[in-house]
């Protein structure tokens, strides 16, 4: 420390000579010419308890940045965790909503799915029984057809017995007038052969014509 320190030209700052190697270790640290210098500068201006003092003041300085940006950090981080929670909470909360959704919407297209089943059968159901009573009709209908038919082959059939019962009856009642027209007739040929007593033609007179006057 034979040297003097190296003052700036307006003597407010101290000139250090910097080294062009970088100290590698503790002891050449302090054996640097930069540190070496503020030492001596210290030292020749009696300097030691304000430098102690500087150096307490900005290694308190220094400890409280530290504890300041630890406790930043460490309420960033907590920040960062609860916006992170609360980001995972809702994509949470948006999955279960789209999930209630999506389930919701298969329930309500299931639902119509089944209705229009339900409606498709009924419908079926509706076209069976509709075709089932129209056959029932058109089976109806022919048995009536039929049943009329026979009926009325029934009656011409009974018509025609009639007709021939009555036409036999027409011609027994006729033989049986027969016989006695005949004895009638036999009867009034003899009647009037033996009893009867034939007129005299009556004379004709001559027509007289009178004359005029």
């Amino acid at each position: 420390m034979s040297e003097k320190v190296k003052l700036s030209k307006d003597g407010n700052s101290i000139d250090f000579v910097q080294s062009e190697s970088i100290p590698t270790s503790l002891k050449k640290f302090r054996q640097s010419p930069e540190i070496e210098g503020f030492y001596r500068f210290i030292y020749e201006n009696d300097l030691q308890k304000e430098a102690l003092e500087i150096l307490e003041k900005i290694i308190a300085d220094r400890k409280l940045k530290k504890a300041q940006e630890k406790a930043m950090a460490k309420s960033a981080q907590k920040e960062e965790k609860a916006a992170e929670k609360a980001r995972l909470k809702a994509a949470e909360k948006a999955a279960k909503e789209a999930a209630h959704q999506a389930a919701k919407e298969a329930a309500l297209k299931a639902k119509e799915k089944q209705a229009a089943e339900k409606t498709k059968k009924l419908m079926q159901k509706q076209e069976q029984l509709r075709k089932k009573m129209e056959k029932q009709a058109a089976e109806k209908a022919k048995k009536e057809a039929e049943k009329l038919k026979k009926i009325a082959a029934q009656e011409k059939l009974k018509a025609a017995q009639d007709a021939k019962k009555d036409k036999a009856k027409k011609e027994a009642a006729l033989k049986a007038k027969m016989p006695q027209a005949s004895k009638k007739a036999s009867s009034k040929k003899s009647t009037g052969s033996k009893g009867v007593v034939k007129a005299k033609p009556k004379s004709k007179k001559p027509i007289k014509l009178k004359k005029k006057k």
